[in-house]
Protein backbone atom coordinates (compact mmCIF):
# COMPACT_ATOMS: atom_id res chain seq x y z
CA UNK A 1 0.00 0.00 0.00
CA UNK A 2 3.18 2.33 0.18
CA UNK A 3 2.53 3.26 -3.53
CA UNK A 4 -1.40 4.63 -2.68
CA UNK A 5 -1.12 8.18 -4.03
CA UNK A 6 -5.24 9.09 -3.19
CA UNK A 7 -8.36 7.06 -1.55
CA UNK A 8 -11.56 7.04 -2.85
CA UNK A 9 -14.55 6.63 -0.04
CA UNK A 10 -18.04 4.80 -0.37
CA UNK A 11 -20.14 7.28 1.99
CA UNK A 12 -22.92 5.51 3.61
CA UNK A 13 -21.40 2.51 5.73
CA UNK A 14 -17.81 3.82 4.61
CA UNK A 15 -17.45 7.42 6.12
CA UNK A 16 -20.71 6.75 8.20
CA UNK A 17 -21.77 3.66 10.38
CA UNK A 18 -24.82 2.71 7.98
CA UNK A 19 -27.26 0.95 10.84
CA UNK A 20 -26.47 4.02 12.74
CA UNK A 21 -27.51 6.17 10.42
CA UNK A 22 -29.79 5.21 8.23
CA UNK A 23 -32.21 2.59 10.83
CA UNK A 24 -33.31 5.48 12.33
CA UNK A 25 -33.99 7.63 9.43
CA UNK A 26 -35.74 4.47 7.76
CA UNK A 27 -38.08 3.99 10.77
CA UNK A 28 -39.19 7.32 10.56
CA UNK A 29 -39.73 8.33 7.17
CA UNK A 30 -41.74 4.83 6.79
CA UNK A 31 -43.66 6.22 9.57
CA UNK A 32 -44.53 9.60 8.00
CA UNK A 33 -45.78 7.53 4.46
CA UNK A 34 -47.73 4.97 6.22
CA UNK A 35 -50.12 8.01 8.27
CA UNK A 36 -50.98 5.54 10.60
CA UNK A 37 -52.05 2.49 8.28
CA UNK A 38 -50.13 -0.82 9.63
CA UNK A 39 -50.44 -2.82 6.91
CA UNK A 40 -49.02 -0.34 4.60
CA UNK A 41 -46.62 0.14 7.00
CA UNK A 42 -45.16 -3.77 7.26
CA UNK A 43 -45.71 -4.10 3.10
CA UNK A 44 -42.81 -0.57 2.89
CA UNK A 45 -40.63 -2.04 5.16
CA UNK A 46 -40.87 -5.75 3.61
CA UNK A 47 -40.28 -3.90 0.23
CA UNK A 48 -37.04 -2.56 1.28
CA UNK A 49 -35.83 -5.05 3.52
CA UNK A 50 -36.56 -3.19 6.94
CA UNK A 51 -36.67 -5.11 10.46
CA UNK A 52 -38.85 -2.40 12.40
CA UNK A 53 -38.63 -4.15 15.64
CA UNK A 54 -35.24 -3.61 15.07
CA UNK A 55 -34.76 -0.46 13.26
CA UNK A 56 -32.29 -2.08 11.19
CA UNK A 57 -31.74 -3.38 7.52
CA UNK A 58 -31.74 -6.59 6.55
CA UNK A 59 -28.29 -7.66 5.06
CA UNK A 60 -30.05 -8.40 1.65
CA UNK A 61 -31.75 -4.73 1.38
CA UNK A 62 -31.46 -3.27 -1.80
CA UNK A 63 -31.13 -0.01 -0.38
CA UNK A 64 -27.61 -0.64 1.33
CA UNK A 65 -25.58 0.14 -1.65
CA UNK A 66 -28.81 1.56 -3.99
CA UNK A 67 -29.51 5.15 -5.79
CA UNK A 68 -32.49 7.65 -4.54
CA UNK A 69 -34.31 6.16 -7.73
CA UNK A 70 -33.85 2.51 -6.82
CA UNK A 71 -35.85 3.24 -3.31
CA UNK A 72 -38.45 4.95 -4.94
CA UNK A 73 -38.76 1.82 -7.42
CA UNK A 74 -38.99 -0.15 -4.38
CA UNK A 75 -41.43 1.66 -2.65
CA UNK A 76 -44.08 3.19 -5.13
CA UNK A 77 -45.96 -0.26 -5.74
CA UNK A 78 -46.75 -0.60 -1.74
CA UNK A 79 -47.68 3.56 -2.13
CA UNK A 80 -50.32 3.87 -4.80
CA UNK A 81 -51.35 7.10 -6.35
CA UNK A 82 -48.35 8.47 -5.18
CA UNK A 83 -46.03 10.28 -7.09
CA UNK A 84 -42.94 9.15 -7.68
CA UNK A 85 -41.44 12.49 -8.38
CA UNK A 86 -42.61 13.76 -5.10
CA UNK A 87 -41.51 10.50 -3.57
CA UNK A 88 -38.11 10.79 -4.36
CA UNK A 89 -37.79 14.91 -3.73
CA UNK A 90 -38.97 13.89 0.22
CA UNK A 91 -36.69 10.89 0.34
CA UNK A 92 -33.84 13.06 -0.72
CA UNK A 93 -34.85 15.97 1.82
CA UNK A 94 -35.00 13.56 4.69
CA UNK A 95 -31.88 12.27 3.73
CA UNK A 96 -30.47 16.08 4.51
CA UNK A 97 -31.78 15.51 7.73
CA UNK A 98 -30.69 11.83 8.60
CA UNK A 99 -28.92 11.88 11.68
CA UNK A 100 -25.18 10.95 10.53
CA UNK A 101 -23.00 8.84 13.12
CA UNK A 102 -19.31 8.68 11.70
CA UNK A 103 -17.58 5.68 11.36
CA UNK A 104 -14.81 6.92 12.78
CA UNK A 105 -13.76 10.90 13.90
CA UNK A 106 -13.82 12.10 10.18
CA UNK A 107 -11.97 15.15 10.85
CA UNK A 108 -8.77 14.14 12.15
CA UNK A 109 -8.48 10.74 10.00
CA UNK A 110 -9.13 12.93 7.09
CA UNK A 111 -6.73 15.95 7.91
CA UNK A 112 -3.94 13.43 8.71
CA UNK A 113 -4.63 11.69 5.00
CA UNK A 114 -4.44 14.99 3.42
CA UNK A 115 -1.34 15.83 4.95
CA UNK A 116 0.35 12.84 4.26
CA UNK A 117 -0.11 13.59 0.72
CA UNK A 118 -2.82 12.04 -0.22
CA UNK A 119 -6.10 13.24 -2.93
CA UNK A 120 -9.10 12.34 -0.57
CA UNK A 121 -12.41 11.98 -3.08
CA UNK A 122 -16.26 10.56 -2.62
CA UNK A 123 -17.94 8.08 -4.64
CA UNK A 124 -21.62 7.06 -3.34
CA UNK A 125 -25.04 5.93 -4.85
CA UNK A 126 -26.95 8.55 -3.32
CA UNK A 127 -27.45 12.00 -4.99
CA UNK A 128 -24.75 14.24 -4.95
CA UNK A 129 -25.95 17.08 -3.42
CA UNK A 130 -26.85 15.26 -0.22
CA UNK A 131 -23.14 13.66 0.08
CA UNK A 132 -22.36 17.31 0.00
CA UNK A 133 -24.49 18.29 2.48
CA UNK A 134 -23.55 15.45 4.74
CA UNK A 135 -19.93 15.74 4.37
CA UNK A 136 -20.39 19.82 5.04
CA UNK A 137 -17.99 19.82 8.35
CA UNK A 138 -14.99 18.28 6.54
CA UNK A 139 -15.98 18.84 2.42
CA UNK A 140 -12.76 21.11 2.35
CA UNK A 141 -10.49 17.65 2.48
CA UNK A 142 -12.20 16.78 -0.69
CA UNK A 143 -10.89 16.94 -4.45
CA UNK A 144 -14.26 14.88 -5.63
CA UNK A 145 -17.21 14.18 -4.51
CA UNK A 146 -19.53 12.42 -6.90
CA UNK A 147 -23.17 10.78 -6.26
CA UNK A 148 -25.13 8.57 -8.92
CA UNK A 149 -27.22 11.77 -10.10
CA UNK A 150 -23.63 13.41 -10.70
CA UNK A 151 -23.28 11.83 -14.62
CA UNK A 152 -20.46 9.04 -14.44
CA UNK A 153 -23.34 6.28 -13.45
CA UNK A 154 -23.81 4.36 -10.49
CA UNK A 155 -22.08 1.69 -8.66
CA UNK A 156 -21.13 -0.87 -9.42
CA UNK A 157 -20.08 0.32 -12.92
CA UNK A 158 -16.79 2.24 -12.12
CA UNK A 159 -17.75 5.86 -13.81
CA UNK A 160 -17.91 7.50 -10.39
CA UNK A 161 -14.16 5.71 -9.90
CA UNK A 162 -12.47 6.45 -13.07
CA UNK A 163 -13.90 9.96 -12.81
CA UNK A 164 -12.26 11.03 -9.59
CA UNK A 165 -9.03 9.32 -11.45
CA UNK A 166 -8.82 11.59 -14.73
CA UNK A 167 -9.70 14.59 -11.40
CA UNK A 168 -6.50 13.48 -9.88
CA UNK A 169 -4.41 12.98 -12.85
CA UNK A 170 -3.92 9.14 -11.78
CA UNK A 171 -3.57 5.69 -12.51
CA UNK A 172 -6.23 3.59 -11.35
CA UNK A 173 -3.92 1.62 -9.28
CA UNK A 174 -2.24 4.07 -7.49
CA UNK A 175 -5.72 5.28 -5.90
CA UNK A 176 -7.48 2.69 -2.70
CA UNK A 177 -11.30 2.07 -3.06
CA UNK A 178 -12.56 1.90 0.12
CA UNK A 179 -16.22 0.50 0.89
CA UNK A 180 -18.47 -1.60 2.57
CA UNK A 181 -20.73 -3.25 -0.22
CA UNK A 182 -20.28 -5.51 -2.64
CA UNK A 183 -21.48 -2.62 -4.97
CA UNK A 184 -18.38 -0.47 -3.79
CA UNK A 185 -15.68 -3.38 -4.21
CA UNK A 186 -16.70 -4.66 -7.79
CA UNK A 187 -16.50 -1.11 -8.75
CA UNK A 188 -13.47 -1.05 -7.87
CA UNK A 189 -12.13 -3.78 -9.54
CA UNK A 190 -13.55 -2.67 -12.44
CA UNK A 191 -12.21 0.50 -12.33
CA UNK A 192 -8.40 -1.64 -11.84
CA UNK A 193 -7.82 0.19 -8.25
CA UNK A 194 -6.93 -1.70 -4.79
CA UNK A 195 -9.89 -2.05 -2.47
CA UNK A 196 -10.82 -1.89 1.11
CA UNK A 197 -13.60 -3.58 2.56
CA UNK A 198 -14.63 -2.21 5.83
CA UNK A 199 -17.61 -3.69 8.39
CA UNK A 200 -19.46 0.02 9.61
CA UNK A 201 -21.96 -0.89 7.28
CA UNK A 202 -23.73 -4.31 7.18
CA UNK A 203 -21.97 -6.91 5.31
CA UNK A 204 -19.90 -9.06 7.07
CA UNK A 205 -16.27 -9.97 6.52
CA UNK A 206 -17.40 -13.16 4.73
CA UNK A 207 -19.45 -11.48 2.96
CA UNK A 208 -16.67 -9.45 1.93
CA UNK A 209 -14.02 -11.54 1.45
CA UNK A 210 -14.72 -12.50 -1.85
CA UNK A 211 -14.05 -9.19 -3.17
CA UNK A 212 -11.76 -7.08 -0.99
CA UNK A 213 -8.13 -7.21 -1.00
CA UNK A 214 -7.96 -6.04 2.30
CA UNK A 215 -10.62 -6.10 4.80
CA UNK A 216 -10.27 -3.99 8.37
CA UNK A 217 -13.05 -3.11 10.98
CA UNK A 218 -13.15 0.39 9.91
CA UNK A 219 -11.51 3.34 7.80
CA UNK A 220 -9.45 4.45 11.03
CA UNK A 221 -7.19 1.35 10.40
CA UNK A 222 -5.94 3.28 6.70
CA UNK A 223 -3.18 5.27 8.04
CA UNK A 224 -1.36 2.36 9.35
CA UNK A 225 -2.27 0.15 5.89
CA UNK A 226 -0.25 3.27 4.19
CA UNK A 227 2.58 3.23 6.62
CA UNK A 228 1.34 6.20 8.23
CA UNK A 229 2.04 6.70 11.92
Amino acid sequence: MQNIRAILFDKDGTLFDFQATWGAWAQALLQEFAAGDQGRLDAMAEAIDFDLAAARFRPESAVIAGTGTEVVNLLSPVLPGVDPRWLEQRIAEAARAAPLVEAVPLRPLLQGLRDRGCKLGVATNDYESVGRDHLSDVIELFDFIAGFDSGFGAKPEPGMLLGFARACDLAPRDILMVGDSHHDLLAGQAAGMPTLGVLTGVATAADLAPVADILRPDIGHIPALLGVS
